[in-house]
């Protein structure tokens, strides 16, 4: 046995090694920034053809029926391992793919919220830091004029009001963000929403000098949360009035598109920069200085997640002098069939 060992080892060494040597170097110098697929599939074929390249150096190339059917064994060795490494190579490459999306979307989540408590306690100690200043001052006897306290108090209500708006909003995102948001859906005219909201923000226009307008093509119906709709047009309502300057003019627009229907709001912001349109939903993302809001910027990703979560899809342009902000909610009428 050894001295068959002996005598038959050069020749299977001798060509069996330059191939697996081959197969070595082109996973690591060719393939090293290939796809999986293509690595797994040489790492496949190499020891097969090295096997073929060994039997053949033994034989002295001579086809006996026994290396004949060593070689035929070897072949079809190959046909089965060969495409089973191609559809690993492709699944873990799909998992790897998965794998690391899911990495960086968590990344960009966490640091969107180190993002997002950074500028939520420097929002936060603004109004703190006026109450408390307003306070003292009313305590240590500073203020003691009828008309002064009055002053100080309502002054110390609204910083309140300020401060309970954003606990809301960081609590509905929380809810959001969580999935523990529960709709109770119905039919809900969007007639209805809008001209609630416009009553609502018309006088916060009005001081700021912003002319606020509503139209329709034509008022649906869709099935949705009554507050959490009312909501979402809010929301992009104030936002729209907060970054239009005076005598600019918001406008919200409503229509229905096959089986959704859509409402648009547009403002007189200016624009956004392309790079930022994409990114205007994001938690506490506040652009530039100019479009950078009051409270922790929740506004928008708020609107954003009780848009998806009523299977809608809400987007974001420029659009004329300003920005163009467009809701699409499947009509009650195609929920029900």
């Amino acid at each position: 046995m050894l001295v068959e060992i002996s005598h038959i080892a050069p020749f299977a060494i001798l060509f069996s090694l330059p191939l697996a040597l081959l197969g070595a170097w082109l996973l690591t110098r060719k393939l090293v920034h290939g796809s999986l697929t293509t690595a797994l599939s040489v790492l496949a074929i190499v020891p097969v053809l090295a096997t073929i390249g060994g039997v053949l150096a033994v034989s002295q190339f001579m086809f006996t029926p026994i290396i004949t059917t060593t070689l035929l064994i070897c072949t079809l060795v190959a046909l089965v391992t060969v495409p089973t490494a191609i559809m690993l190579g492709r699944n873990i490459a799909r998992r790897s793919v998965w794998e690391h999306e899911a990495r960086a979307r968590e990344r960009a989540a966490e640091a969107s919220r180190r993002e997002l408590v950074a500028w939520i306690s420097h929002d936060l100690r603004t109004p703190l830091a006026g109450i408390r200043a307003m306070a003292e001052a009313l305590a240590d006897g500073v203020v003691a004029q009828p008309r002064e306290v009055s002053d100080y108090a309502g002054r110390i209500s609204t910083e309140a009001d300020k401060l309970s708006a954003m606990v809301d909003d960081l609590f509905e995102l929380s809810r959001i963000t969580a999935g523990a948001l529960r709709l109770t859906l119905s039919d809900v005219p969007l007639a209805d929403i809008v001209s609630e909201v416009v009553a609502a923000e018309g006088p916060i226009a009005q001081r700021k000098g912003v002319h606020l307008t509503a139209s329709a093509a034509t008022w649906p119906v869709v099935l949705g949360s009554d507050p959490e709709l009312a909501r979402v047009v809010r929301n992009l309502l104030s936002n729209a009035i907060r970054h239009t300057p005076p005598d600019g003019t918001v406008a919200i627009h409503v229509d229905v598109d096959g089986q959704e229907a859509r409402l648009q709001v547009d403002d007189a912001c200016g624009g956004i920069p392309e790079p930022d349109l994409h990114r205007v939903f994001e938690v506490a993302f506040r652009g530039t200085p100019s479009r950078q809001p009051v409270g922790g910027g929740l506004g928008l990703a708020i609107a954003r997640g009780l848009v998806e979560a009523h299977k809608g899809t809400i987007d974001a342009q420029n659009h004329g002098p300003g920005c163009r902000f467009e809701v699409r909610l499947p009509l009650a009428a195609a929920m029900a069939g």
